[in-house]
């Protein structure tokens, strides 16, 4: 259980947690949101799960992992049984580099407050609170979150507490200039040359104007999927 926050000055330490478009009840069968935070960078990636049993967590863990850009040195999650659980524990842990593996404590959601600004700023801005309970939306969700990360990686800057203090009854915080989460790997001398030329040769693919217009119609496509499943 980790009770203080990670000193971490490089890529590689991930906060994750799971959203639940369930409406306004968890009864049934609907679509989840796993979301993966890179505390150094602000580097998020997302991806849809099919209800949220071990294997499904697990299978799609593996493909966030695929795609950072950097190692996995560490796994935070809160305590709910997509996290907690023998599958989980044995693929971070059954590997030449074991990963390092901490939980929250319970009721604490600002032990895991990167991930959990994520689940606000990357899921329910874009999907927002309907429930989602066509299991054919998932793949369309996985294509929306390809483009959406892509968006928020590469072109959105945001701030980076760096440190704060009281000063008698006010905490006083100062904060780094916006940058993108690309940018902060960039500048990482953690990252290796091989790595940063290749998010280089990626950025430069990249059209943010297009982007946007993709997400619009990748968004359509998921809540046109989901209607139809009522219809």
């Amino acid at each position: 259980m980790r009770t203080h926050n990670w000193d971490v000055s490089q890529p590689g330490f991930i906060e994750a947690d799971t959203v639940a478009h369930c409406g306004g009840s968890l009864e049934g069968n609907f679509v989840w949101s796993l979301t993966f935070r890179d505390i150094f960078s602000g580097w998020t990636l997302n991806r849809a799960i099919w209800n949220k049993g071990a294997d499904g967590v697990v299978r799609q863990v593996k493909v966030l992992e695929r795609r950072m850009p950097f190692s996995l040195l560490g796994f935070d999650s809160d305590n709910g049984s997509e996290f907690l659980n023998w599958h989980l524990h044995a693929w971070l842990q059954k590997r030449k580099q074991p990963v390092g593996w901490t939980r929250a404590r319970e009721y604490r959601k600002n032990d895991n407050a990167h991930v959990e600004q994520k689940n606000w700023t990357h899921v329910r801005q874009l999907l927002g609170y309907d429930r989602i309970d066509n299991s054919e939306a998932v793949a369309a969700i996985d294509d929306l979150y390809d483009s959406w990360c892509d968006l928020q990686n590469f072109f959105l800057p945001s701030v980076k507490l760096l440190e704060k203090h009281r000063e008698g009854s006010k905490i006083q915080r100062r904060y780094e200039p916006p940058t993108t989460p690309y940018q902060r790997l960039l500048d990482s001398p953690a990252v290796t040359p091989e790595k940063r030329q290749q998010l280089q040769a990626y950025y430069q693919t990249l059209d943010p104007f297009q982007l946007k217009q993709d997400i619009e119609r990748k968004l359509r496509r998921v809540f046109q999927l989901n209607q139809s499943a009522r219809s």
